[in-house]
């Protein structure tokens, strides 16, 4: 009996050692990690430089309170990762994950405006988004499945459409006026109640499986953020660090954040480490209206030390240029090869961060029932061929929906690439 209190099955293998895409198991199998785990690993597993680095830190120095001293190794992350950030005069926030990251600015949000005398507490967010697993993250996600056992709880944010373009929430206004479309929504909410920030990712992770606004969203929301002083945020978790072929996902519409929270390939499965990142301007305020706040492993020397080593190899190998590369060929692959299935309805991205959609009816694009647990069944199939990806549920309307959700690491090959497309369509075989 294990005292584990596991996430996974209780027949799940045995994890034994990973190297670049691949992962083995304790009975000498091996696996293609198409998904980067949970889309984490950017830089590929077992890299000698990021795993020394973490190592002689931690020889060093493991632990210092971030309130009692200041890091060299904390300073040094932050400078050179400033100049990559889609926020101006960058200040950044270290924390543990994503969840934390997206906790700590949305409490950076709230004290910006009590800083400025305004008791804004308003946070607007998509359906169908996730931002993470502990209460606020979750108040302001859109997944009514992972809502539901804590809807006491919950009930702060209000919502807005998502950008989901296969199955667009402005049917009437499709394809050319969607932006516009939601970009009035946004002003609606704006318009009659004191809304504080919204939060949104750049393209939709797992939730949606990888959708891409239409080319003038992300300006056009821009414009009402400014419009109304909200705080616009984005939460780069997933998209950040190539995993979009940029260095962070708004890069691709010129757009900057007040607030920026990352995680995931910060870094890349050798640490839990994730990013809260305030403006300049949200900084000042904080720094003199006070930001009551903290986590006992905020600012963690091992981490950034983590986070420096993963960045140096995302540059030194060039891997944010080549996750475009990569994956505008995994997606044409993709199409190509299953894209004509009668069960795909869907196949979209932007760099190594790939979906696909799973439909009953390509015509009609009716889902498949949440009962016949498609995506599960692809998961297993695909795992049964040797090939990790990520599922996700309820993509339609809540309950009913799959998907898959492609993100290997950045480092991954062209042969890799076929036998990931090999993988899912012999998954895909298998419900037939």
């Amino acid at each position: 009996m294990s005292h584990v209190f596991g996430r996974g099955g209780a027949d799940a293998p045995v994890v034994a050692r990973a190297r670049g895409c691949r992962i083995w198991d304790t009975g000498g199998r091996s696996y293609l990690d198409a998904s980067g785990g949970a889309i984490v690993v950017g830089v590929g597993h077992g890299v000698a430089a990021v795993a020394d680095a973490v190592a002689a830190q931690a020889r060093q120095v493991a632990y210092a309170h971030g309130t009692v001293f200041r890091s060299a190794v904390v300073e040094e992350y932050a400078d050179a990762l400033a100049p990559l950030l889609p926020v101006d005069d960058p200040r950044v926030y270290p924390v543990s994950g994503g969840s934390e990251a997206v906790e700590t600015v949305l409490k950076m949000a709230r004290a910006y405006h009590l800083a400025r005398g305004e008791d804004r507490h308003v946070v607007v967010a998509r359906d169908g988004a996730y931002h993470g697993s502990t209460r606020g993250a979750l108040d302001i996600s859109g997944r009514a499945g992972l809502r539901a056992p804590y809807l006491p709880w919950l009930g702060q944010a209000q919502r807005v459409p998502g950008p989901y373009e296969y199955r667009c929430p402005f049917p009437d206004r499709h394809p050319g006026g969607c932006a516009a479309a939601h970009a009035d929504a946004l002003a609606a909410v704006c318009a009659r109640t004191p809304v504080a920030a919204f939060v949104a990712e750049p393209v939709a992770g797992a939730a949606l499986g990888a959708c891409v606004p239409p080319e003038e969203y992300w300006p056009r929301i821009a414009q009402v953020c400014r419009r109304y002083g909200v705080l616009l945020v984005a939460d780069e978790v997933m998209t950040g660090f190539g995993r979009t072929g940029a260095w962070f996902g708004l890069e691709h519409w010129g757009v900057r954040a007040d607030l920026l929270a990352a995680g995931k390939g910060a870094g890349s499965g050798y640490w839990p480490l994730g990013l809260a990142v305030a403006s300049g301007r949200v900084h000042a305020a904080l720094a003199e209206g006070g930001f009551t706040h903290g986590f006992t492993y905020s600012h963690h020397v091992v981490g950034a030390a983590a986070g420096l080593a993963v960045l140096r190899e995302l540059r030194d190998r060039d891997l944010v240029a080549a996750s475009a590369a990569r994956g505008a060929a995994l997606a044409a692959r993709l199409g190509e090869a299953v894209g004509g299935h009668r069960y795909v309805g869907d196949v979209r991205g932007r760099g190594l961060l790939v979906g696909v959609e799973f439909v009953a009816d390509r015509r009609t694009a009716a889902p498949f029932p949440r009962a016949a647990r498609v995506a599960e069944r692809v998961v297993a199939a695909a795992r049964g061929a040797g090939v990790l990806v990520y599922p996700g549920t309820g993509c339609a309307d809540g309950t009913d929906g799959d998907l898959i959700v492609l993100g290997p690491p950045l480092c991954v090959t062209d042969d890799e690439l076929t036998e990931i497309v090999a993988g899912v369509a012999a998954a895909l075989a298998t419900l037939d």
